[in-house]
């Protein structure tokens, strides 16, 4: 069976979407990839900026990524049991090598630890009703945990909110110099990171994963479904995602990035709206693919959707060397960061178009198939070509 050219063209733009929120998790302190004012005071320049990539593409894109995750895992399913958990391992160990030697924003381990979970309940589900209503559910729960720890938390201003000058100066050291007192902090981001997964992430993380096996088992992520009808679900999902957002986004502002309501309580809009704007955006693609795929750009995004691991970690190699090994680290505000986004979406889209002419599958992406055959023990004939 050919690969779903509008599903790849959705993977790509996922993966190029998410540079939009990384860019300041590389070139800002840890504390600035939810709060604007984490330095105290606030320039109007980041407050707007904040403010549109909030309603636009903060948690969007992600969450569209662990729909396409879940879809995969639907499609993996008559790979059999054994490639699916070497598959999800290997994934796991590239994330934990990731997060733990370049990068404390790695997804990978998560989306791989909550995979190993997830594709058991997409293969057990009798129905795609149960399949999609589970999904809701779990999402539902992460929701419900998000508002408890706001209403359970510290009233006080937190140092990982808006972290002091001393707090800073060490984030700066560490992140520039490298070495083991990277890998040491590092080491508790991702204590940290997987600490969450288990209380408040994971299950949102598998929530959206099952409605996209759900969504892929009947044939709404194939395209099986009339033009007229995606258009119809964009244009009523995409605005009325925003709808929900928007109140919490000027509740924020209004609240000068108070910590106890924009670090918990006033995220639970965003989480909300962000599952409906996501297939508003999946399905704004199907809908207009006809006149989209004539671009010679969808082309190239389809391209790096083909290759969205390799492009994934592309993107840290060039950003880390930027920011960390050039010393660009905490030198620009949020909306001049965004600068720095367009030439690695070249890079991300000259790459694979390039390296596609030639191959079939991205390097990365054929060494985790290479090794996933290796370790499940099944013989699958596959080279580059």
């Amino acid at each position: 069976m050919g690969r779903n050219v509008t599903l790849d063209f959705i993977r790509g733009v996922a993966i190029l979407g998410i540079l939009l929120l990384n860019i300041s998790a590389f070139g800002l302190p840890k504390a600035a990839y939810l709060n604007p004012a984490w330095y105290g005071e606030i320039t109007s320049r980041d407050a707007w900026t904040w403010a549109v990539l909030d309603l636009f593409a903060q948690v969007k894109f992600l969450t569209l990524f662990a729909l396409l995750f879940g879809a995969g895992l639907q499609l993996l399913l008559p790979r059999g049991t054994r490639w699916i958990q070497s598959r999800l391992t290997l994934l796991a160990l590239l994330g934990f090598i990731h997060g733990l030697l370049f990068w404390d924003g790695d997804i990978l381990l998560a989306y791989a630890l909550v995979g190993l979970v997830c594709w058991r309940l997409v293969r057990e589900a009798h129905d795609v009703k149960s399949l999609f209503n589970t999904g809701v559910l779990l999402y539902a729960v992460g929701v419900g945990v998000l508002i408890l720890l706001g209403l359970i938390a510290d009233t006080g201003q937190s140092r990982a909110w808006v972290p002091d000058a001393s707090t800073l100066m060490y984030e700066h050291y560490w992140k520039l110099n490298g070495g083991m007192e990277a890998i040491s902090n590092r080491t508790d981001m991702l204590s940290a990171n997987l600490l969450a997964l288990g209380a408040q992430y994971g299950w949102q993380l598998a929530g959206m994963m099952l409605i996209g096996g759900a969504l892929m088992r009947c044939g709404w992520l194939k395209g099986q479904f009339s033009l007229r009808h995606y258009r119809r679900c964009a244009a009523i999902c995409i605005p009325l995602g925003m709808l929900i957002n928007l109140p919490a986004i000027i509740a924020q502002w209004q609240l000068n990035w108070d910590y106890r309501w924009c670090a918990f309580l006033l995220q639970a809009p965003r989480e909300i709206s962000a599952p409906i704007q996501t297939l508003g955006y999946a399905a704004l693609a199907y809908g207009y693919w006809p006149q989209i795929s004539r671009s010679r750009l969808a082309a190239a995004v389809v391209c790096v959707g083909r290759m969205a691991l390799t492009n994934y970690l592309l993107q840290t190699l060039i950003c880390t060397t930027l920011f960390y090994h050039f010393g660009l680290f905490m030198e620009f505000d949020r909306l001049t960061l965004l600068a720095f986004v367009v030439p690695v979406w070249l890079i991300n889209l000259i790459f694979s178009v390039l390296w596609l002419r030639q191959f079939r599958q991205g390097p990365v992406e054929w060494l985790w198939r290479q090794l996933t055959a290796r370790a499940s023990g099944i013989s699958f004939r596959d080279t580059f070509r």
